[in-house]
């Protein structure tokens, strides 16, 4: 596979992903609100706007962090790169540029996306969007269907793979990093049921509120922590994501025949949560951890372009 389309289709993983899990947290806090009968003028919209990482380019550009200047930011903004339009376009375009690589079933799929939250950019209020988020969500699980049981899976199914898990990781870790800073538990380990719900949420944030109660009771921060870092079962636990990512890889590296940089990056990345164990992740510190993870899914990301995806050394 050419060096352009293993870029291009790693791409269309992550922005797909990208734009899906802006959708789950934005629905997600909108029910929140409802949950807890809190007004919406004065609730906290500031936390999605951390989760997504553009925290400084929402302040340089907006003067309030209310709900219809997150909702446009995160879900309409031409300017924010991250913003599930934007995301979804760029789907589209590297989409666009593998068509004679991913079945039409796929290129369909995403091309019916696009013009669906084009006719809905208008809109601001999140109670007219909920329809627009559970279309990014909808679409999202058709594609991950089309991708394993209509398209081959060879080079271009194991990178769109890794990036999607590698994106998955990576979002997963931001939404419980930022939850644990507003929510930061007591020394005492007291746990309101005001706290309960906002865990609650973190759960429904992922799709993992139903896999979690499988395996604990009340949802409360060790526990949920522990289960979307080091769950090895539930897709979207960050260990899950960073084995299959690793996985991917080894596979790629196999077809291809190549030794490359990356493989050696990966698999510090996947023995890092491997080896890792939740009591001294909280005693270290779980922000201090994650960005430690976010540092080496960025070091894994600039080693695989490297790797790759650059067409300068290709």
């Amino acid at each position: 596979m050419l060096s352009r389309a293993a870029s291009s289709i790693h791409w269309m993983g992550r922005y797909l992903e990208r734009a899906e899990n802006v959708a789950r947290f934005i629905a997600v806090n909108s029910h929140l609100i409802l949950d807890l009968r809190l007004d919406r003028d004065s609730a906290q919209w500031e936390p999605l706007v951390q989760a997504s990482g553009d925290d400084e380019d929402f302040a340089a550009r907006y003067a309030t962090q209310t709900e219809a200047d997150v909702v446009r930011f995160l879900t309409f903004d031409p300017v924010n790169p991250n913003s599930i339009l934007s995301c979804i376009k760029a789907a589209r375009e590297n989409a666009r540029t593998l068509r004679e690589i991913i079945p039409s079933e796929m290129w369909e799929a995403i091309n019916e996306l696009h013009h669906e939250i084009e006719r809905h950019s208008r809109k601001r209020k999140i109670d007219n969007l909920q329809d627009v988020y559970i279309a990014v969500r909808n679409a999202s699980n058709l594609l991950e269907g089309l991708t394993e049981n209509v398209m081959s899976h060879g080079e271009g199914w194991h990178f769109l793979r890794m990036g999607r898990l590698l994106e998955r990781a990576d979002k997963t870790a931001r939404i419980l990093d930022v939850k644990y800073f507003h929510l930061l538990p007591r020394a005492d380990y007291f746990q309101s049921p005001y706290d309960s719900v906002h865990w609650g949420a973190v759960l429904k944030s992922v799709s993992g509120f139903e896999m979690y109660r499988q395996r604990f009771h009340r949802a409360n921060y060790k526990d949920v922590t522990t289960f979307l870092i080091l769950d090895p079962e539930f897709p979207r636990s960050i260990r899950f994501c960073v084995n299959g990512a690793s996985d991917a890889l080894q596979r790629i590296v196999r077809m291809l025949g190549v030794d490359v940089a990356a493989t050696a990056e990966m698999e510090k990345l996947r023995a890092g949560i491997d080896t890792a164990e939740i009591e001294p992740i909280l005693q270290g510190g779980l922000h201090e951890f994650i960005d430690v993870l976010q540092f080496n899914l960025n070091i894994v990301g600039d080693s695989l372009f490297r790797s790759f995806f650059d067409l300068e050394d290709a």
